[in-house]
């Protein structure tokens, strides 16, 4: 029975998985944000204590 053979799907599954890892995340780094990222402002803000009126 060839399906019982591995050495074919062996292959199919290595070279398939070598192709998705060499071209698929240079694909994936070359996508650029639609707009660049801004700073926002760094002061702290202080938040009011609360006092519980138990």
């Amino acid at each position: 029975m060839p399906q019982l053979n591995p050495l074919p799907w062996f292959m199919i599954l290595i070279f398939s998985w070598a192709i998705l890892l060499t071209i698929t995340p240079t694909k994936v780094i070359n996508h650029t944000q639609p707009n660049e990222p801004i700073l926002l402002d760094t002061k702290e803000y202080q938040n009011p204590n609360w006092t519980w009126l138990w």
